[in-house]
Parts: structure tokens; C-alpha cells; sequence
């Protein structure tokens, strides 16, 4: 039986070599290793104290453990052991930065798995040596990606996209209104994929020491690649079978290994309870979850999703989680209140969402960081609504291949005018009031309509343009907005960011600037955990409770039935990309303008 998401442990290598010409034996040599598999959150599960001890470590937890390899006198190597992880670039990223600490610490890094697709080869460019399972494969095909365009599609069915949107390049109602890209999507898009491509192959010429000519070769013969033609063109180290590792292994660091205890130390773990205690499982669950901060803590503030107003959802129209403009207020005043809080991190993934939620969520950070230093550091994405909530923080850390930008507003409808006349459908529209017929779903706005939504979505996009030059002062806005997107290195170059490094980096750089040690401080996560009735009440709104007030709402049955059809469809890694840039333009229904990335980016 495997762990659910990550465990770490040692396995210890003693050997006493004699040496016949000095007579001096080695020390005792520990090998730890780390195993990833499947997804890695980001931050605790907001139910994470019901499970005790044994819940899931985060992505963080695992760049402690590897911190805590780096400076441990006991350990002198790792492995690290990859199980089908379901890793992000950002995550790749993060954690080569915290291997290479390890290497820079004397200690070598092996990585080894059954097959190499690019994320784990990716990941593996960073270690010492990569070790495939024998019959195993490589694959690397480069960076592919579809993109649909349904104008044609909406006008066979009688329907069209009615959509205005601000900057040339923001490109969010390309696909509804649009046979083709236009010039301005074209040069955006091709831009953006050329430059992560080629981060992509810089990582893989440094970490494998190749020269371009040599990382053509590889990549013609890996798009699947066996073990001889991988280490053939130098994308892997050996073949073996995993119980020959051991021995492997054995002849680097010394024979007669053995097990140690695990290293990583879940930040979000409860209590052991008696399952056999009642009264005890009952007092548990009664418990309120809100926690006390006792010494000097820095505080993560998790942006991770569709940005919308009101609460946040553990799940949205097509599931996944959602940012509620109201649960992150509540979070910052918690912050801002908190005088153990000394810094905040502000951790972003999100392509954007609600204009007001986003605006709100701006005006809370910027409150807090009237008393507290407030860092930003983006994950994979800070677009559209990402971006505007990230240009409040007091300083941006990106990771390379972080999407950063789109700088746009985009609003709109799509009329089934036509679709009613195909299916005899006589819909007699009735309005009240000077603007109450505009989101008719049977007609197209007029001209004096368009120019009314375009004046107010001017606006906003103005308000958006000044919280960026207010927050990034030394911006050239004229090279940046209109909806452009850039990877890590631009954005930082353009100053639409401060610093490539990741989320430890931040932390850590914060902490410093602080004047607080490593180990004298605590690193809190917000929104905190969540109760039980808080947890139900979720689950109400997310299913749309029960009898008649379930069946008002059956469409989100539907729904949910579509969104794991289309998971199946499109593969996990790929899911969570779509579905948050799906929940935030579902947002339609709610708000006329939103600050909503360029759909969902899928790179294969």
C-alpha cells in the first residue's frame, strides 16, 4: 500500500571500509529518500486536523523536509523516488531550487522512476544522476497546444458571441468570436510559447550539460524514447531494475542498509484521537478550529483558483477550488489584527476572475501592508485578476516559467437568437427600464449599446492600469498591457516582477529582511482551517442542498457529470488549468466584466 500524496523517509548505508595503507574506517553513510507521487497541494486541506498525524504533507512541507536534509549532519545523499507525481512546471521549479541547495551542500541526488515524461525529467535535469526502472520509457516531445475557435461552430447553431473586450492582446473571447486568431492574439500567444519553450530547453542544456545540436538529437529520438537510445543521447543516467538500486546504492555509500524514520513534518497534522473513544472522536469534532499564533510568524496568504465574490468553494461550476473575495478579506483582517504576524506572502496561482472580487481582494492587501511588509510569489500563474491582486504586493517573486500579465478586461453575451428560431422557440422579451433589455439573450447589442458597455469597461480597465503603475512604478505600461502575456524572466525584465525565485525564497528572504532566524519563526497558512459546520455549509452550496431548492439548481448535476467527462477527456494534469479558467469566465452569468485570462494554457 502507497501514501496517498508524499512521504519522506531514510534508508541508511553503513559500511566500514578498512583501508590497508592508513588503517582509518569511513563514517556511517545515510542515505535519505523522498517520495513523490500523485499531486502536491499547496497549502493543508482546511480539514486536514481531522486527520491527525497521518495527513497529507504539502508542497512545502516537502521543501522543509529537503531544507532540513540540506543542513542535517545524518544524512549524506537522497533518492529521490517519483510515483507518478502530478507536478506543475511551477512546482518543478521550486523543487529544483531546493535540490540544487542540497548538491550545493556536498550531498549527491539521484532521481529514479518507471517513466520519464517531462515534468519528471524536467525535475530530474536538477540531481546528480537520473535512474530509470529497466523497460521503462522517455518522453519529450516539446511544448504542443490546440486552440479552438467556435465562431463558426455558435452561427450553425443560431447563436453569437457578443463581446467587447479592452487591449488588442487580452484574447479571452477569441475563441467565441473568432474563426481564426487575429494578428494580436497570433503575436501573443506564439510569443509566449516560444519563450517558455526555450526555458524549457535551457533548463535541459544546463542541467544536462547538452549544447543545442546535441538537445535536437535527444528530443528527435524521445519522443519515446527506450532506456539505451535515453542514455544513448544523454537525457538519462542508467537503466536498472528497482531492486538492483539497492545495490547501487550500496557500492556509492557502503553495504548493510537500513530504514530510518520519516524527515517531513506535515504543517497542517492534528492530534492523535481513540477511534475507539467516542466521547473522544466527538470532542474532536466539536472543537472549533481556529488557531493561536504564539511567536513571530509569517503568514501565506493562498490565492489558488477562479477569483470570485463572496465566500471561497471547495468547488466551482466545473469543481475546483474557487477564491472568494470575502473569506481572503476575512483572512487579511485576521492578519492584520495578529501582532505575532510579522510578515505576509501573498501565493498566487489564478487566472483572474470577478473585477470587483479582484479589486477587493486588492484594497485588503494593501491594507495590511500599510503595517506589515507584504512579498508576492507567483506559482504558475498571476494573470488578468492574478496579476492586479499581485502588483499590491510590496515586492514579486516569479518562478521562470510563471504566466504573468493580461492586463484587459473582456465582457460580453452569447445571444441564442438564432438557436430559438431553429428549434420554433418564440421568446417575447419584456423590459422595463433604459438598460434592462442589455444581456437579452435574443439580440445583439446596437452600436449605443456596445459603446456603453465598452465605456464602463474602459473604466475599469483604467482602475486597473493605475493599481499597476501604483504598485509597479518603474513599469513601461505601453510595452506590458492590452492584455499581453509574459513568462518569469520577461516579466521580471519588463519590472513586471522583482525577483525569479520561489515561494521558500520569498518566505525566507522576508524573514530575513525581519531580522528573524531561521528556526525562531513559524509560517502560518490563511484562509485557516475550517470547522464542521463551516465544512457542510460548503457542501450545501456546492451541491445546492436538498428537495426543491436542489432540484432549482439541478443544471449544477449536469454540471459536475460534464466537468468529469471532460477531465477524462483532457487527463489530470491538464484539468485544473481548465477547469479554474472555465470557473472564471462561468462568472459571466453574474458580472458583465471580468479580468479573466486567455482561456486555459495547456502545454503537452
Amino acid at each position: 500500500m502507497t501514501t496517498p500524496i508524499t512521504r519522506l523517509h531514510s534508508l541508511v548505508l553503513a559500511a566500514v571500509m578498512a583501508f590497508a595503507a592508513s588503517g582509518v574506517a569511513s563514517a556511517q553513510r545515510t542515505v535519505g529518500w523522498v517520495e513523490l507521487e500523485g499531486a502536491l497541494a499547496h497549502k493543508p486541506s482546511p480539514l486536514a486536523w481531522l486527520a491527525g498525524p497521518n495527513v497529507k504533507p504539502t508542497m512545502r512541507d516537502v521543501i522543509d523536509g529537503l531544507r532540513r536534509i540540506e543542513r542535517s549532519a545524518e544524512v549524506d545523499a537522497i533518492v529521490l523516488r517519483l510515483r507518478e507525481p502530478k507536478l506543475t512546471m511551477a512546482q518543478v521549479e521550486e523543487l529544483g531550487a531546493a535540490i540544487t541547495r542540497v548538491r550545493n551542500a556536498g550531498k549527491p541526488v539521484h532521481v529514479f522512476t518507471e517513466i520519464y515524461g517531462p515534468g519528471e525529467l524536467l525535475l530530474g535535469t536538477y540531481a546528480d544522476e537520473i535512474v530509470m526502472q529497466a523497460g521503462g520509457a522517455v518522453t519529450l516531445p516539446g511544448i504542443y497546444m490546440e486552440e479552438m475557435f467556435l465562431a463558426d461552430t455558435l452561427a450553425w447553431a443560431g447563436m453569437k458571441a457578443d463581446f467587447v473586450q479592452v487591449g488588442d492582446y487580452k484574447g479571452a473571447n477569441e475563441a467565441l468570436v473568432n474563426s481564426a486568431p487575429s494578428k494580436a492574439w497570433e503575436e501573443n500567444i506564439s510569443g509566449l510559447l516560444d519563450s517558455m519553450y526555450a526555458t524549457m530547453r535551457q533548463r535541459l542544456r544546463e542541467g544536462r550539460r547538452m549544447s543545442d545540436a546535441a538537445l535536437d538529437t535527444a528530443m528527435q529520438a524521445a519522443w519515446y524514447a527506450n532506456g539505451a537510445d535515453a542514455i544513448r543521447v544523454g537525457l538519462i543516467d542508467r537503466e536498472m531494475d528497482r531492486l538492483d538500486l539497492d545495490i547501487h546504492l550500496a557500492n556509492l555509500y557502503g553495504a548493510d542498509h537500513q530504514h530510518a524514520t520519516d524527515l517531513i513534518r506535515p504543517s497542517g497534522a492534528g492530534k492523535a484521537v481513540n477511534m475507539n473513544n467516542p466521547f473522544a472522536i466527538l470532542e474532536m469534532l466539536s472543537a472549533p478550529q481556529r488557531r493561536t499564533l504564539n511567536r513571530d510568524t509569517i503568514a501565506v496568504v493562498h490565492i489558488d483558483g477562479a477569483i470570485m465574490d463572496g465566500e471561497s468553494s471547495p468547488g466551482g461550476f466545473m469543481g475546483g477550488e474557487t477564491v472568494g473575495s470575502l473569506t481572503i478579506r476575512k483572512a487579511l483582517l485576521e492578519i492584520e489584527r495578529d501582532p505575532n504576524v510579522k510578515g505576509v506572502v501573498v501565493r498566487i496561482d489564478s487566472p483572474g476572475g470577478s473585477a470587483i472580487a479582484s479589486e477587493s481582494i486588492w484594497l485588503g492587501v494593501r491594507r495590511v501592508a500599510e503595517i506589515k511588509p507584504v512579498w508576492v510569489s507567483v506559482g504558475g500563474m498571476a494573470a488578468s485578476g492574478g496579476y492586479y491582486i499581485a502588483v499590491a504586493g510590496d515586492k514579486v517573486y516569479v518562478n521562470p516559467s510563471s504566466i504573468v500579465g493580461s492586463i484587459g478586461v473582456v465582457g460580453g453575451k452569447i445571444t441564442l437568437g438564432g438557436l430559438y428560431d431553429k428549434l420554433r422557440v418564440n421568446v417575447v422579451p419584456r423590459a422595463r427600464g433604459p438598460r434592462a433589455s442589455l444581456m437579452s439573450t435574443s439580440s445583439v447589442w446596437s452600436d449605443s449599446e456596445r459603446e456603453f458597455v465598452r465605456q464602463r469597461m474602459t473604466q475599469t480597465y483604467d482602475l486597473f492600469v493605475q493599481r499597476v503603475r501604483s504598485g509597479r512604478s518603474e513599469i513601461d505600461i505601453g510595452r506590458v498591457a492590452e492584455g499581453r502575456l509574459f513568462t518569469g524572466h520577461d516579466a521580471v525584465a519588463l519590472r513586471m516582477a522583482d525577483e525569479i525565485g520561489t515561494t521558500d525564497d520569498a518566505i525566507r528572504a522576508l524573514a530575513s529582511s525581519l531580522g528573524l532566524r531561521d528556526g525562531a519563526y513559524d509560517v502560518a497558512d490563511f484562509p485557516g482551517p475550517k470547522s464542521l459546520d463551516e465544512f457542510f455549509e460548503d457542501l450545501m452550496k456546492r451541491f445546492g442542498g436538498f428537495g426543491a431548492q436542489a432540484q432549482a439548481e439541478g443544471g449544477s448535476l449536469l454540471a459536475r457529470e460534464f466537468g468529469a467527462a471532460l477531465r477524462e477527456m483532457v487527463g489530470p494534469r491538464a484539468w485544473p488549468a481548465l477547469q479554474d479558467t472555465i470557473n472564471a469566465t462561468m462568472q459571466m452569468r453574474d458580472e458583465p466584466v471580468l479580468l479573466v485570462s486567455p482561456r486555459a494554457l495547456i502545454f503537452r
